[in-house]
């Protein structure tokens, strides 16, 4: 993993006046390189990924992306231009005729499971974006073929790695937040269309169960009060029960800003909790008497890195070491499942209106859910 240094270069390279981090680094010069392929290239394979795995090449990570797949003329000769990496229109001739070690899928979400199991059938270890699938029954499918196939499977919970994320989960490991009793998340999109749960409201569940461990039932409330869309909900909570016994809340809203999303989420000990806003500040809790301690970064922004800000560094760089057998994934393909497993209960209890139990049986949910979603056809 990379170091925790809250999104910036490293104090000791800052000291040796290599203040951007590009100085040689012997230990990752010598790592064996690792081809990747691209399946999809909007808007977060373009603004994300791939400056993520930019920025890795730049600290000298041996990472090299040969080949990517887009259908959009315009897009594959834009990239083709920029980067110089192979276009594909087509995603099978990519996996036919590049040798890769891994390919990181974003396209569409309805095409997670085709996209995914191709590189599977292949022996190519899979990063699969959110959500990791439309049905929870495809989902199943590849967790258990990877698994069989003993290939890497993960999907993109960038949050994870983000720095006030990682040195929250270190609080909970190691104290003094250890055993929370409860979780309360809050997210508000803003950006009207598209599948609110699914594709945004998702991270904070990941986080749930990051911080808390398994749900073992979920109740949501929710209300289509500007009927803007034809989502089923704007406004939702999702009420939590978690195995260990603790609980959790999870606000959700589609309309209360525009453009930007915003964030917080807080976890409750015992004398102690903390509190990360909008996934950049920390603020711990631990002491009657003594102050509350707060992390954010105070390095100028000339040194900070949208990419390590975001997670997605720490993300392709946790996939890449774990390809190298150097590292094992935070987020897995389960993970990815269990999220949308998460999501698929809560539209479940809002369409019956009261609990509902976890695990849910697959196949039921994803066709009850067709007709309440088109999502999930």
């Amino acid at each position: 993993m990379l170091d925790d240094t809250f999104n910036h270069t490293p104090v000791s390279r800052m000291f040796n006046k290599d203040y951007y981090g590009i100085g040689l680094n012997e230990e990752y010069s010598n790592q064996k390189k690792i081809y990747l392929g691209i399946i999809g290239t909007g808007g977060i394979a373009q603004s994300k990924h791939i400056p993520a795995i930019n920025r890795l090449k730049t600290i000298w990570k041996q990472i090299e992306i040969v080949a990517f797949s887009v259908r959009n003329k315009y897009q594959g000769e834009k990239i083709n231009d920029i980067y110089k990496y192979k276009w594909y229109p087509d995603y099978r001739e990519m996996l036919k005729n590049e040798k890769l070690d891994g390919v990181l899928i974003s396209s569409p979400d309805q095409s997670h499971f085709e996209h995914a199991m191709a590189c599977l059938e292949l022996g190519l270890n899979v990063l699969l974006e959110k959500p990791f699938t439309t049905l929870l029954a495809d989902g199943k499918k590849l967790c258990e073929f990877a698994e069989k196939k003993n290939l890497i499977l993960m999907t993109v919970s960038n949050k994870r790695y983000s720095a006030p994320y990682r040195r929250a989960k270190q609080f909970i490991e190691s104290g003094p937040v250890k055993d929370p009793a409860m979780f309360c998340g809050k997210f508000i999109h803003g950006l009207e269309g598209g599948h609110h749960f699914e594709d945004a409201t998702i991270h904070i569940i990941d986080l749930a169960r990051f911080f808390m461990g398994d749900v073992s039932e979920v109740y949501t409330l929710g209300i289509h009060k500007y009927k803007r869309t034809n989502y089923p909900f704007d406004n939702a909570i999702v009420n939590i029960k978690f195995k260990s016994g603790s609980i959790g809340s999870i606000y959700t809203s589609t309309k209360a800003l525009c453009l930007k999303p915003w964030e917080m989420v807080e976890v409750y000990g015992d004398h102690s909790w903390m509190k990360i806003v909008d996934q950049n500040e920390l603020f711990l809790y631990d002491s009657e008497e003594g102050p509350s301690k707060s992390w954010y970064p105070i390095i100028a922004n000339t040194m900070v890195y949208d990419e390590e800000v975001g997670g997605y560094m720490g993300l392709i760089d946790n996939f890449v070491e774990s390809i190298r057998g150097n590292e094992k994934p935070i987020v897995t393909g389960w993970d990815g499942l269990k999220a949308c497993e998460i999501v698929a209960a809560a539209h479940l209890s809002m369409k019956r209106n009261k609990p509902v139990c976890i695990p849910i049986n697959a196949a039921e949910a994803d066709s009850e859910l067709s007709e309440w979603l088109d999502f999930y056809k």
